[in-house]
């Protein structure tokens, strides 16, 4: 008893060790235990085994109890804890468990399902008024863009009668416009007027003539050979003059602007600005005045020069629809590289008298620059007293020319526009202008103006012609005076 009770004693001394083990596994695996008295947790802590020495066997296992593991033994002082008292919390645990997932857990899952669900549909049914609204809006105002271009006045003004047409027949864009396609309306071609002219170059078969010639009442024209590209001469001065007042209008040159002459501006042939020394300054209006009414060369080049150069003019050319006018070299040109073609000069002036590429001011200072053009030998010749010829000529070796817009008494309008090819300095060429200008104002003179030029349905942006109160004086044609220009145009300097 000794031995028992000295092993005894030492495992009493280890049972609160052992005991907190247990609870501290109890804790972990089984969250709620049944309580066991004191008494009872006594001899259950006394049940606990301990390691036998190798020379005492183990003693056996009686019926009823659990089999120990092996090298294990139970004292003998203490009674095994019977196997139904540790099988009695078992069952409510499982129970216990099941219930928690099964019955507690799927239930808020499913509550928060549903309740997403519902802060989810007033969000959807505000997205979709919202597209409907939209929709609903974009429909509305492509019908009331409808309605209004429909509507709209500006898309009525195309007359529906060439002969009661105004100078273009078709809606006129703004001043700066640069469609060239736009710039004359043509009806249908004059027959009696162009056998006229065509039997006058078959009395002159040296003679190869570009004639463009347009009513710009009616768009009634006569065309032979007008869209070849023949050597422009100083006809080419007349696009260089319009971009020059396009510039003016941009703000990009000023009409009292200073230009110097340089050297290499100064040129010979017509002109007296090559006359003075290099490094004189002349105003912008000044220098662009002299290369139409004189047809000064020098002058001619520093406008191109001020404008930008060679290419950027060509650019402006192209800009405008034009296909044959271009500039190769600087004035003067006496090798004709420099082209352009009468149709193409008779729509530029064209747009220049219904105020397009430029505005209504600059329009009228450039017809003023052209009416006192110094030499009238060619279109004005063919003219009677009274009219008014706004013009430009060109003359080289191999070609003669004259373009412009003619105002007759009667206040008809038309463009005329003869480019003449011929053997070096043919003077035949000139009488051939001048026959072909008498034959279209005749032509054009007989047949008044159309009732719409003396009503309201002038456009605002067509230049009116000047009415003539009295007959002119007869005095001979090449005595012929213009009318005193407006000197607004022109500040004293």
């Amino acid at each position: 008893m000794s031995e028992s009770g000295d092993k005894l004693r030492n495992f009493s001394q280890r049972q609160p060790v052992t005991r907190r083990q247990r609870s501290h596994k109890v804790q972990k695996g089984e969250p709620k235990k049944v309580k066991i008295p004191n008494q009872q947790r006594a001899a259950t802590g006394a049940a606990v085994v301990t390691r036998l020495d190798n020379n005492i066997l183990p003693p056996p296992i009686a019926p009823g109890t659990r089999k120990s593991k092996q090298g294990l033994m139970m004292p003998t002082a203490v009674k095994p804890m019977p196997t139904a008292t540790r099988q009695m919390p078992t069952p409510p645990r499982n129970v216990k468990v099941k219930t928690v997932r099964v019955q507690k857990q799927p239930s808020p899952k499913m509550g928060r399902r549903v309740s997403k669900k519902t802060r989810l549909k007033p969000m959807a049914r505000a997205i979709l008024y919202a597209i409907r609204l939209l929709i609903v809006g974009v429909g509305i105002g492509a019908i009331v863009g409808t309605v209004l271009s429909v509507l709209d006045p500006a898309n009525h003004t195309t007359p529906t009668n060439p002969t009661t047409s105004n100078n273009s027949g078709q809606v006129q864009p703004k001043p700066g416009t640069t469609n060239s396609s736009t710039g004359l309306y043509l009806s249908q071609e004059i027959p009696t007027l162009k056998n006229a002219v065509q039997e006058l170059a078959a009395a002159n078969p040296n003679l190869t003539p570009g004639v463009f010639l347009v009513d710009l009442d009616t768009g009634g024209y006569v065309n032979i050979n007008a869209d070849n590209s023949l050597p422009a001469a100083s006809t080419i001065k007349v696009p260089v003059l319009i971009a020059f007042f396009q510039d003016v209008d941009a703000g990009k040159i000023r009409l009292d602007e200073m230009l110097t002459m340089q050297q290499e501006m100064m040129v010979g042939g017509s002109g007296n600005l090559q006359s003075n020394p290099a490094g004189t300054q002349y105003a912008a209006l000044e220098v662009a005045t002299k290369m139409i009414t004189i047809s000064d060369n020098t002058a001619t080049n520093m406008l191109i020069t001020r404008l930008g150069g060679i290419e950027a003019v060509n650019q402006r050319f192209q800009s405008w629809g034009l296909t044959s006018t271009a500039i190769r070299n600087p004035l003067p040109d006496l090798q004709g590289t420099n082209t352009t073609s009468p149709k193409e000069l008779g729509n530029l002036l064209a747009m220049v008298s219904q105020g397009k590429l430029v505005s209504m001011r600059s329009r009228d200072q450039i017809l003023d620059i052209m009416r006192r053009t110094e030499r009238d030998h060619l279109l004005p010749s063919g003219l009677d007293q009274g009219a008014r010829a706004y013009h430009k000529t060109g003359d080289i070796g191999t070609m003669l020319a004259d373009a412009g817009i003619i105002d007759t008494p009667t206040g008809k309008r038309y463009i005329a526009a003869v480019m003449v090819q011929r053997p070096h300095n043919d003077p035949r060429a000139e009488k051939l202008i001048s026959s072909i200008s008498r034959t279209a104002y005749q032509a054009f003179s007989q047949s008044p103006p159309t009732p719409s030029n003396t009503t309201s349905t002038i456009p605002p942006t067509g230049y009116q012609s000047p009415i003539i109160a009295a007959p002119a004086p007869q005095t001979p044609i090449s005595g012929y005076q213009p009318p005193v220009v407006n000197q607004q145009y022109y500040p004293p300097r």
